[in-house]
């Protein structure tokens, strides 16, 4: 089999899996939320009307494939997006969705 060929294969199941994970409408939530500025998981709950445990179960997988980073500040935990490609990628999905005016 041609190694090209292969690599393009792994590529896609990538970038299959990356989709997949911001196909959630919570976690999409989150990524639109923490691209406005970093936050900490109750902050989060709040602005979603969610519980703090299931927010942390989203953030948790969204920190598993790198679409989002932590820093420690004491004892808070503050939640902000690994880059800005994560960002865009909502945007532009979000302004191909929008109906035209």
């Amino acid at each position: 089999m041609n190694d090209r060929l292969d690599m393009k294969t792994v590529d896609f199941n990538r970038l299959t899996d990356f989709l997949k994970i911001m196909g959630d409408p919570t976690r999409l939530r989150l990524i639109f939320l923490l691209s406005e500025k970093e936050a900490c998981v109750s902050e989060l709950a709040d602005q979603l009307n969610a519980t703090q445990s299931v927010v942390s179960h989203h953030l948790k997988i969204l920190k598993a494939h790198k679409l989002v980073i932590r820093r420690r500040e004491g004892k808070q935990i503050f939640y902000s997006i690994a880059d800005s490609h994560v960002s865009l990628i909502a945007k532009i999905g979000w302004e191909h969705i929008k109906e035209p005016k």
